[in-house]
């Protein structure tokens, strides 16, 4: 049985000033985001659209907005409804925490969209670009949520199982640290890999959605719900349910294109 050893959650620590670990990982996350995406748009579908370092800063910025605002927004709809329309002012307090994932991403769908638009180009053009990008900067966000003792697992008798002691002296799945491997790292090197070859626009988009669907669906599993929502229809929790239409759609997405006629990109 393991103990987490419960982190300073400060980083950095100068007289009233501290910087978070949190933080440190969303910067950690943007950072990656650049690198990689330098190589991204070194590939010949981007190469011919003469896309810029500028063009992934534009993205990066419309991206962190989509997070942001759809996070929080969809973490009130999805999950507290009740309480944030009684309270709709509620919703701009970010600092006390309430983020979706889902949210998040439906918010960078629309930054994806507006980024289109202005560069002229598919949307698919650009959800695959930025797809291969998002699993390792994923990966920065879990491991700020196992360094903070955040989103803890479910009870378990595993020899891995780890007692949190901010929550209580149960052994619990790490399930931070599985959904770092599983969304982050596994997705990450599985999708860099899948996009290295010659495809379709838009499959890389396609496998993006049902390989983190899938992921996250199985963390999910072991990882404690919410206490006021708990499990819902058909046992599953609100993160499983959220992931089915992500799964759906991306099946549709590799099975649509695939048949499609369109050319053939590499990258």
């Amino acid at each position: 049985m393991l103990i987490h050893p419960e982190i300073d959650p400060a980083a950095i620590r100068i007289g009233s000033f501290a910087i978070h670990w949190y933080g440190v990982m969303y910067l950690l996350a943007f950072a990656q985001f650049l690198l990689l995406g330098r190589l991204r748009i070194r590939a010949p579908r981007y190469q011919a659209l003469a896309w810029t370092y500028k063009d992934l800063e534009d993205l990066l910025f419309a991206g962190v907005l989509g997070v942001v605002l759809g996070g929080r927004i969809g973490y009130s709809l999805f999950y507290m409804p009740g309480y944030y329309l009684a309270h709709p002012l509620d919703i701009l307090k970010i600092w006390e925490g309430g983020m979706s994932f889902h949210g998040g991403l439906l918010g960078v769908l629309l930054a994806l969209y507006w980024f289109a638009r202005k560069r002229k180009t598919s949307f698919f053009v650009v959800s695959d670009l930025v797809a291969p990008l998002v699993p390792f900067g994923l990966a920065f966000g879990r491991l700020g949520n196992f360094i903070n003792g955040e989103l803890w697992g479910r009870p378990t008798d595993l020899p891995w199982a780890m007692v949190f002691p901010m929550v209580d002296s149960i052994p619990r799945h790490p399930s931070q640290v599985y959904q770092f491997f599983g969304e982050g790292v596994l997705l990450g090197i599985a999708l860099w890999i899948y996009s290295g070859k010659p495809r379709r626009v838009g499959q890389v988009s396609g496998f993006f959605l049902l390989g983190y669907g899938i992921f996250r669906f199985m963390a999910e599993y072991a990882r404690e719900p919410d206490t006021f929502l708990g499990l819902l229809g058909l046992g599953l929790s609100m993160g499983q349910w959220l992931c089915i239409p992500m799964i759906i759609f991306g099946i549709y997405l590799l099975t649509i294109f695939k048949s499609k006629t369109a050319s053939v990109f590499r990258g």
